[in-house]
């Protein structure tokens, strides 16, 4: 008997619409060719949302999700719906999955796979064999905190404000989550923070710290995120898994991102608990909506195709087949394919479509 489970699928705005077609692709071989039934359904989230019910998120599609076991994303936003009000903008969507599923821990990986080496800016002696891991606190701090705005004080003068703030339950739990990732990879955890100018981030390190002792196998360290900013690109190896706060993993994770050669390629996770203990996640490429190339058919659906190989490993604990999505991808360029944005005058181009009928084809050769 077949186990079922559900995912929803949030195509949103732009190139979102081209990967996702690709995504299913994957996983309608991976119902057909396992135990597992997939149950997919579509809806829609950001711009899309927003051209039909006039809201970024309707509250039918959030409680449909709600109920699922796993959320695929796409992308959203688009020069579009840039003027609307900042409440209506397709970004408060997805804001308003995180916060409402309580998805408080992404997982950025950052792979350099060996045949994209000379994609990246950097020299490849030091991005060859990087596999770091940021974990990113993603529900609390500058972008959720309260007072914020933008107030007048007179005619001349304006204040724009915004409040940075953490409690000890939300620096608790993004941590073990840190050290749990940490012992099950190099056992090797760098906390980033301000803490000398920062007291939220003071505190930050103070419960990092303390939450450590319950793993006294894992190596604990520190650094500002000025400096870890400037690591990452100097010696990035030195990095196995690091976990900071919303606004500077937003940062970091970018600056990681292209130690790889091109955001086309990173998957993402942002992961979280339901009132039972129930795991509840959301998986999406790191890129954006890229409305410049959108309907050219060039975007890397590679980033989306390895959003599903991370959802079988942390939703479903198939590690087997999320393995075998990496091995797949991994197959694909090293025999020369490349979509646009990895693309060299050595290797075959290919369209959207044609790279994930590429790994399609692979899978097809391959048994779980």
């Amino acid at each position: 008997m077949k186990k079922k489970l559900s995912i929803s699928l949030l195509p949103g705005d732009g190139i979102g619409q081209e990967i996702s077609v690709e995504a299913k692709k994957i996983l309608n071989w991976i119902d057909q060719n396992t135990e597992l039934e997939l149950d997919c359904f579509e809806e829609l989230v950001g711009g899309a949302s927003i051209d039909k019910h006039q809201t970024p998120l309707h509250d039918k599609t959030l409680e449909k999700i709600k109920r699922s076991d796993a959320i695929i994303l796409g992308a959203v936003g688009g020069p579009k719906w840039e003027k609307l009000p900042f409440e209506l903008r397709p970004e408060r969507g997805l804001l308003k999955i995180r916060k409402e599923l309580d998805l408080f821990a992404n997982f950025r990986p950052a792979i350099v796979f060996d045949s994209l080496i000379n994609s990246s800016s950097l020299k490849p002696t030091i991005i060859k064999n990087l596999d770091l891991l940021i974990i990113r606190e993603l529900t609390g701090g500058i972008y959720f905190g309260e007072p914020r705005g933008i107030e007048k004080i007179n005619e001349k003068i304006s204040k724009g404000f915004n409040t940075l703030v953490y409690t000890t339950p939300e620096i608790e739990r993004i941590a073990k989550v840190a050290f749990e990732a940490a012992r099950q990879r190099g056992k090797k955890l760098c906390s980033v923070d301000k803490a000398n100018v920062l007291e939220s981030t003071e505190l930050w390190r103070e419960i990092v710290i303390s939450t450590g002792k319950k793993f006294p196998d894992v190596q604990l360290s520190h650094m500002y995120v000025d400096n870890a900013s400037m690591q990452l690109v100097r010696n990035p190896k030195q990095f196995d898994v690091i976990v900071t706060t919303n606004m500077f993993g937003d940062i970091l994770s970018d600056c990681a991102s292209m130690l790889t050669g091109s955001l086309g390629m990173l998957p993402s996770a942002s992961i979280g608990y339901d009132n039972s203990g129930n795991k509840k996640a959301m998986y999406e490429p790191v890129h954006g909506s890229a409305p410049d190339i959108s309907g050219k058919g060039v975007a890397n659906p590679l980033a989306m195709i390895l959003s599903v190989g991370m959802m079988f490993k942390y939703s479903f604990s198939r590690g087997d087949i999320s393995g075998l999505i990496s091995k797949v991808v991994n197959s694909i360029l090293e025999k020369g394919y490349r979509t646009k944005d990895i693309n060299d005058q050595n290797c075959k181009e290919v369209s959207t479509s044609e790279m994930g009928d590429l790994v399609l084809k692979e899978l097809k050769n391959e048994k779980i």
